[in-house]
């Protein structure tokens, strides 16, 4: 992006708003999965971070080891966040990068 670019964006607050707006809705219908026990375990995460499903293994269900399943749920939830997380950062980065923000601003994105 040139500096008159930058600056017309810069004059234009509602055409930066929408950008921003655009970045939003696109970070929110990111999708991720994690899993654990050897894929036993399946939760899937927005871009929110809000929980969409948790899928268990009917045989761990019927286990009856509620800690195990705990610690199994949690691992899932932790390996989807992580990706979701990846996945937002590199979104922003690359929907971010022709907007006019010095290096550093928006937390080395």
């Amino acid at each position: 992006m040139n500096l008159g670019e930058m600056m017309e964006m810069l004059r234009n607050p509602q055409a930066m708003q929408a950008r921003m707006n655009e970045l939003r809705e696109r970070t929110e219908r990111i999708q991720a999965t994690g899993s654990s026990g050897g894929g036993m375990v399946h939760v899937t995460l927005n871009g929110g971070l809000e929980m969409i499903s948790c899928e268990i293994a009917s045989e761990l269900a019927s286990g009856g080891d509620a800690s195990l399943l705990q610690d199994l749920v949690r691992g899932a939830h932790n390996d989807a966040a992580a990706k979701v997380r990846e996945a937002v950062q590199a979104e922003l980065s690359a929907g971010m990068q022709d907007l006019p923000f010095p290096p550093g601003m928006l937390g080395g994105l």
